[in-house]
């Protein structure tokens, strides 16, 4: 019992990291129509320059500020001269994105070494709490799901919320008409860019914190953030959370009672939904 409970508790911890770097992605992905392969570079590049800061400044909040808002302006700057000139050549974007992931991730590899690298977290958000069963729990485990609930609600506000919002999803629907309107979509795009990579560079920080961050955490990454966003559904918010909770914790249930076997849950999962729903549980039909 005590194990599977600690399983289900890591495995929303993980769903909630998981849940934020997604979100940047369907909203790149999913609203935007963008292929950006390249998130889990811009999750690391966060992480790491999160780090930086923190480590200089001696202030963790700084550290997740730097994270979100220097990879938003990288965001902006790659939507802008890059992936903007060829919008709607997805191959073309896919390419584009390898290459650059590839840039970013060796740039990296040369500044900080094959290390591990560990942030250290406010003292109000170190320690454990005293749960049932369990006993003692690691508190910035719970505040990565607390995170994950604030973003979400954030996100959902923004998009369904706010004109802004009616502008991101009439542009899914039609973007020639929504130009027609006298809407600057390309502007748009490269906001809406720079919003998703802002959130993949504060979930760097995030789980440079909660975990550690080392090389090849951006291939983690973006292939978490595909698997998520086709199980729940291309654009599709709560499709999104739901995919991350149950990529998260097929993960961590299946790390805890049959090890060998368990990297392969999540493609299982991915590969039933396609298989009884291609749109994703949540997802449109086109």
């Amino acid at each position: 019992m005590k194990l599977f409970l600690l399983a289900t508790l890591n495995g929303v911890t993980v769903a909630g990291l998981y849940f934020i770097v997604a979100i940047g992605f369907t909203l790149i992905f999913g609203l935007m129509r963008v292929i950006n392969l390249a998130h889990g570079s811009l999750y690391i590049l966060g992480a790491y320059l999160g780090y930086d800061v923190a480590a200089k400044t001696g202030n963790w909040y700084l550290g997740l500020a730097a994270g979100g808002v220097s990879v938003a302006l990288a965001g902006l700057l790659i939507q802008s001269t890059l992936l903007d000139r060829i919008q709607g050549q997805e191959m073309r974007q896919s390419l584009v994105a390898i290459g650059l992931s590839i840039v970013i991730a060796d740039l990296l590899l040369a500044r900080y070494g094959g290390l591990t690298y560990q942030f250290d977290p406010p003292s109000i958000l170190f320690g454990s709490v005293a749960l049932p069963i369990v006993k003692g729990y690691p508190t910035f485990r719970l505040v990565v799901v607390g995170a994950a609930v604030v973003v979400g609600l954030v996100i959902w506000l923004l998009v369904y919320r706010t004109r802004f919002g009616i502008i991101i999803r009439a542009g899914v629907d039609d973007r020639p008409m929504l130009g027609a309107l006298g809407v600057n979509v390309p502007l748009v795009s490269i906001l809406v860019f720079g919003l998703g990579a802002g959130l993949a560079g504060l979930a760097g920080v995030v789980g440079g914190s909660a975990l550690s961050i080392s090389p090849g955490e951006d291939a983690r990454y973006l292939l978490s953030s595909l698997v998520v966003v086709i199980v729940g559904g291309m654009g599709s918010l709560s499709g999104t959370a739901i995919g991350a909770l149950l990529i998260g914790l097929a993960e961590q249930i299946g790390l805890a009672y049959f090890p060998t076997y368990s990297v392969i849950v999540s493609f299982v999962i991915m590969a039933a939904v396609l298989a009884l729903r291609p749109q994703g549980l949540m997802g449109r039909s086109e």
